[in-house]
C-alpha cells in the first residue's frame, strides 16, 4: 500500500524495477525502526549499570547509592537479544547507537525504577523466562509508547512511524516470545515477501483493468475525486479477489475495510466495503473468481 501510494504520488512513469526498489526501501525502513526500538529497550535496561557507577562515584555516596540494584542489566532475554548476530549487524548497518537520545533513556529508566512492576521484579532474586520477558515488555508498552517525548523523538527520526507503529507493536510481541528465531535482516519471510511482490506487481500490471471494473460501481462518484488511498486499496482488493488463491474472499474484503478505516478518511471503510462487495458479487455471478495467477489470467 505504501509503495503504491508513493508511486502514484510521483506523478510520473516508473522505471523498470523501480516499484520493487521502493518496496524494498520501505521494508528496510521498517527494519531500521524495529532495530532502533529493540536497542532503545536494551539501553533503558542497561542504564542501571551506568546509574550504579555514577552514584558510587559521588564524593560522599550514601548507603543507597552503593546498593543500586542492577539485576535488570543481567536480564537473560536482554543478553539473548544482544548476542543475536542479525541484531548486531542491523545496529551497525543503520548506525542505531547514534540515533539514541541519552537523556530520554535516562528519563525512561527513572520512570522504570519508580514503577511497582520494577520493584516487584528486583525483589525476586531468581530469574525466570516469564518475568525476564515481562519487564522488557513493560518498558516498551507502558513506558515508551505512552511517553509523548519518546513519540516526538521517534516521529522526528522515522517519518514512517505513524504507518509502521501498529506493525511494530505486533512484531515486538512476537519477537519477545521467540527472539532466537528472529532475523533482523529478513523481517519479512520468503513467503510473505513473494506475496508482497506479487500483490504489488499485479496491482500495477492490472491497473487499467481494475479501474474499468471499478468505475461502473461508483454511481455518482467521480473516479478522479475519490481519495487516492481508497482507490489504491480497492485495486489491491480486486487483485486479491482474482489472483490470490490461498486468500478467502471474505478475508480480503475485511482486510481492506480495516486498512481503509485505519489509514484513509472516516467514510473510507464503508466506501471500500461497498465497492469491493459489489465487485465480488459480480465476479461470483460470472464465475470469474477462480484465483488464477495474474500473469496467466485473461482478465
Amino acid at each position: 500500500m505504501q509503495t503504491l501510494y508513493s508511486i502514484e504520488s510521483m506523478n510520473k512513469e516508473t522505471r523498470p524495477g523501480e516499484p520493487l526498489q521502493i518496496l524494498r526501501k520501505n521494508l528496510e525502513n521498517s527494519q531500521q525502526l524495529f532495530a532502533y526500538l529493540i536497542y532503545y529497550i536494551l539501553e533503558v535496561a542497561r542504564y542501571s549499570e551506568k546509574d550504579a557507577l555514577k552514584k558510587s562515584q559521588k564524593y560522599l555516596p550514601t548507603e543507597s547509592d552503593l546498593k543500586v540494584n542492577t539485576k535488570i542489566a543481567g536480564n537473560e532475554l536482554l543478553w539473548t537479544i544482544s548476542e543475536n548476530t542479525s541484531f548486531q549487524k542491523s545496529v551497525e548497518k543503520f548506525k542505531i547507537k547514534y540515533l539514541i537520545n541519552e537523556e530520554l533513556i535516562r528519563k525512561c529508566y527513572t520512570a522504570l525504577i519508580q514503577s511497582d512492576e520494577y520493584k516487584e521484579y528486583v525483589l525476586v532474586p531468581s530469574r525466570d523466562k516469564k518475568s525476564e520477558k515481562k519487564i522488557l515488555e513493560f518498558i516498551f508498552s507502558d513506558l515508551m509508547l505512552p511517553d509523548e517525548y519518546f513519540l516526538s523523538d521517534v516521529e522526528e527520526k522515522f517519518i514512517h512511524w505513524d504507518d509502521d507503529a501498529e506493525m511494530m507493536i505486533l512484531i515486538m510481541d512476537s519477537f519477545l516470545h521467540k527472539p532466537l528465531s528472529f532475523d533482523f535482516e529478513e523481517m519479512v519471510g520468503e513467503e510473505k515477501m513473494k506475496f508482497a511482490i506479487d500483490l504489488l506487481q499485479s496491482t500495477i500490471d492490472k491497473d487499467n483493468f481494475c479501474l474499468e471494473m471499478i468505475k461502473p460501481k461508483l454511481k455518482n462518484w467521480d473516479s478522479e475525486r475519490i481519495a487516492l488511498l481508497d482507490m489504491i486499496l480497492i485495486k489491491m482488493g480486486v487483485c486479491e479477489l482474482l489472483y490470490f488463491e490461498t486468500i478467502p474472499t471474505k478475508v480480503t474484503i475485511n482486510e481492506y475495510i480495516d486498512l481503509a478505516k485505519e489509514y484513509s478518511t472516516e467514510q473510507s471503510g464503508h466506501f471500500v466495503n461497498g465497492i469491493l462487495d459489489n465487485i465480488h458479487k459480480e465476479l461470483q455471478s460470472q464465475n470469474k473468481i477462480n484465483k488464477t495467477h495474474y500473469k496467466n489470467s485473461a482478465l
